[in-house]
């Protein structure tokens, strides 16, 4: 869905109040932030890592890297996108110190031949009755993808996110979005296609106690004081952000 002027507006101002409560040192402010974009940031490292624990650690260096250079955002974009682009910075070049760079359109060239898309095991029935285990095998499909594909399919299907915002976290050209998703697909298509509509929304949670201990590392990182109970608002699902009063 792309973003209205009015909505954007908003958004700008929320981004304004949270800059400077950051700036000031307010826990509450620098939570808040957290918690509204911890998941989409997860899920987004976690297309590039293909690791839990390391794609958590990716977030975790990214908004270390941003809460303590904040003059760095010069608010040419929301909050949430120059987090996604540290985000994805930091990813990239995990995944560039783990292996030598390949070309992607190499990689796709070889996944993806023109006599047919990527398949995997059919699920049984019993499987099939089995949400966890259905949404367990979608989860190792996406994860044979490559890596550049892999983030654009994380923010255009499981987030949802249209080709203007994807392009705009990833800082690359909507066309370039357009393709890779198309790709991303078209390696996907035979084993996703019945299951895509009510799957996407459970898949690579970050929610709950993750989500709290993250929180709590990066204001112990940076040297704010954690939370109090009173401010405490616990993960259970993606919350806008709210700037502390």
């Amino acid at each position: 869905m792309v973003v209205g002027a009015s909505e954007r507006a908003q958004e700008g101002f929320a981004d304004a109040e949270l800059l400077a409560a950051m700036r000031a040192g307010n826990s509450a402010a620098f939570a808040a932030l957290m918690r509204s974009n911890n998941q989409r940031l997860y899920r987004l490292a976690r297309g590039f890592l293909r690791d839990d624990l390391e794609a958590e650690e990716a977030v975790h260096d990214g908004y270390v890297s941003a809460f303590t250079h904040l003059d760095g955002f010069r608010g040419e974009g929301s909050l949430a996108t120059w987090l996604a682009r540290i985000v994805s910075n930091e990813a990239l070049g995990r995944l560039r110190r783990r292996r030598s760079t390949v070309d992607i359109d190499e990689i796709a060239d070889t996944l993806a031949p023109d006599d047919g898309p990527l398949t995997i095991a059919p699920p049984t029935p019993e499987q099939l009755i089995a949400t966890r285990e259905i949404r367990n095998a979608i989860e190792k499909a996406v994860d044979k993808l490559p890596p550049y594909f892999r983030s654009v399919f994380m923010l255009r299907a499981i987030e949802q996110m249209s080709v203007e915002e994807t392009a705009s976290y990833l800082g690359i050209p909507g066309d370039t979005v357009k393709t890779r998703f198309h790709r991303a697909n078209k390696l996907l298509r035979h084993a996703l296609t019945i299951q895509l509509g009510t799957i996407f929304d459970d898949m690579y949670l970050f929610l709950g106690g993750r989500c709290d201990r993250l929180v709590a590392t990066v204001l112990q990182h940076i040297g704010v004081s954690a939370e109090t109970s009173s401010t405490v608002r616990h993960c259970d699902r993606p919350a806008p952000c709210r700037t502390p009063s």
